[in-house]
C-alpha cells in the first residue's frame, strides 16, 4: 500500500499563493495516476487536478489558469500543486491521491488545510 504525505497548506489572503506537495513513500512510476482533490465544509470531495499515465494534466474548470500541477519521479514520486490568485472559495482540505491504473488500488494522503481569508 502506497503511503502519501502532504505538506504546504496554511492561511493566505485572497490573491495570494501557496504550494502544496505530496510525497509517496517510494517511487511508484507513471502506472499510478496522481491527483489532488479538495473537500470544503459541507461539500463533497472534488477533483482539482490530475496527471494521467500519459503525462497529461487535467484541471477542474474552477482552477484552470490559477493552479499548476507537476510531478517528479526520483527516489520517491512527488507531486506539487502551485496555487495562485487564491480565492475564498478555494478554502478546503486538500488531499493527494494515487491510483494504480491496472489494479485500481487507491491511496490517500492525510489532507492539508488551505484557508483563504482576509
Amino acid at each position: 500500500q502506497v503511503q502519501l504525505v502532504e505538506s504546504g497548506g496554511g492561511l493566505v489572503q485572497p490573491g495570494g499563493s501557496l504550494r502544496l506537495s505530496c510525497a509517496a513513500d517510494r517511487r511508484i512510476g507513471s502506472i499510478y495516476v496522481m491527483g489532488w482533490y479538495r473537500q470544503a465544509p459541507g461539500k463533497q470531495r472534488e477533483l482539482v487536478a490530475i496527471i494521467t499515465t500519459g503525462g497529461n494534466t487535467n484541471y477542474a474548470d474552477s482552477v484552470k489558469g490559477r493552479f499548476t500541477m507537476s510531478r517528479e519521479e526520483s527516489a520517491k514520486s512527488t507531486v506539487h500543486l502551485q496555487m495562485t490568485n487564491l480565492k475564498p472559495e478555494d478554502t478546503a482540505v486538500y488531499y493527494c491521491n494515487a491510483r494504480d491504473s491496472l489494479s485500481g488500488n487507491t491511496a490517500w494522503g492525510q489532507g492539508t488545510q488551505v484557508t483563504v481569508s482576509s
